[in-house]
Order: C-alpha cells, then structure tokens, then sequence
C-alpha cells in the first residue's frame, strides 16, 4: 500500500486529502499543531489515519515526526506540504514578528520538512507543495503570505531537476478562493466575498475535495511525466482581461 504524509492535514484541504487518499488504498500521516483541529482529526478521521502534533518551524518536531512516520509507515511515496498560515495587514502594519511567523511556518517549515522527509522517499515518488494564486496574482495586505507561498514556488524548477534522478516529481498546486476553515478565518465581508466571485468565471468558490482531487492525481500514475509544474485550481479566476 502507498504511503503519504501530509502536513496541515487536520482541517480544509490537508484534511481533505487525507480522507480521499485513505479512500483509496494509501497509509496516511497528517500534522496539525491547534489541539482542537488534531482532537478533532483524531476523533473523525479513520482509525489508522496517523495523526501527529508538529509544529513545522520547530526542528526537533520535524525529526520526531520523521522517525515517527518511518516507524509506523516504513518510506513514503507522497509528501503534501500543505502547511500554511496567512496574516493579512497592509505593508505598514506589519510587524516583525508576524513576517517572522509567516517565513518560518509557509516556507522555512516546508523546506526543512522536505529535507528531512526525503530520506523516506521512495524512488518514483511524488512531492506537492500548496502555493496558492496569491503568488502570482496581487491582492492589497498579502504581501507577506504571497511572498512566503511563492518563496515554495521560485524553488519548484530546481527541485524537480535535483530529483529527477530519482524519478521523484514535484509539482505544486494553486487553489484560488477555496472554502476552507482558515478562510471563514479571515472574516472576509460579505461584499468583499461577492467581489470575489464576480472575478471567478465558474461564479463560485472551490471545494477542499475539489483541490484534493489535484493532489491525488500529482500523486498517481497518471501524473507519472508530470513535474516541475504549477496546477491553478481556481474556477478561471484571472482569466478575464
């Protein structure tokens, strides 16, 4: 059975995955660090669904989480680095610890993870990174969240050529406006949602299983000469002039 690790796997689109992934056949792993999202994960989640409290910018989590998946999974043939905050503030208001906190959880997190999963990785495997439209698209106050994401994404080209010899593929996956906990986090208004939506030619928000479904497929067989891209999942969201 195929094994996958995902982190930020306890809510929205992580979890989302997980369960698809479960679905169909794989040995999962998931990281959360908010107790009541890993109580809650524990609870719903199937029994044998991995559920492990990480906290990506913390070194020792990472190597705990590592030895942890080894022992209970054996190797790994997907790695999700889904993980991921955003503090939205204009570029006056931010403060250093809250670039601080960004940097280190949206890319610092997800590099070291990656380092210290890929002794776990099998030959042939698959790694995909959550960037988001954000990276390429602007939006007043995501200064920070968009350059951390994207941060993920400027390495994407130079990871699918260093792994390549390995046959590992490394992709990411955009999703635009996506319903998901942490956007009901964010309390966007109501017009601003409508706004949003108007600029979305599908007329709606996505779905976690929408996004998840993407994953899955970088994940399989059929993606087997897929790498080095950037799938946007996101309705046509910027298409239009």
């Amino acid at each position: 059975m195929p094994a996958a690790l995902i982190t930020g796997g306890t809510t929205g689109i992580g979890r989302a995955t997980a369960e698809l992934l479960h679905a169909r056949g794989y040995r999962v792993a998931v990281t959360g660090q908010n107790p009541e999202s890993l109580a809650r994960a524990r609870r719903e989640l199937p029994d044998d669904v991995l559920v492990v409290p990480a906290d990506s910018r913390v070194m020792a989590d990472t190597d705990a989480l590592m030895t942890t998946v080894s022992d209970r999974l054996g190797s790994l043939d997907l790695l999700f680095l889904n993980a991921g905050i955003f503090r939205p503030a204009p570029v006056a208001d931010v403060t250093e610890a809250s670039f601080d906190e960004q940097a280190d959880v949206n890319f610092k997190g997800q590099y070291f993870t990656l380092q210290k999963a890929l002794p776990l990785m099998n030959d042939g495997g698959s790694i995909v990174l959550t960037v988001g439209v954000g990276a390429r698209r602007g939006s007043p106050g995501a200064t920070v969240g968009a350059a951390t994401r994207g941060a993920l994404l400027a390495m994407l080209p130079s990871l699918a050529l260093e792994l390549a010899p390995r046959r590992i593929r490394v992709n990411a996956v955009s999703p635009g406006a996506t319903e998901t906990p942490l956007f009901d986090k964010l309390a966007v208004p109501q017009s601003r949602r409508d706004a949003m939506r108007a600029r979305i030619p599908f007329e709606r928000f996505g779905s976690s299983q929408e996004v998840a479904e993407v994953v899955a497929f970088l994940a399989s067989a059929a993606a087997g000469y897929v790498t080095g891209q950037d799938i946007v999942v996101a309705g046509g969201y910027g298409l239009g002039a």
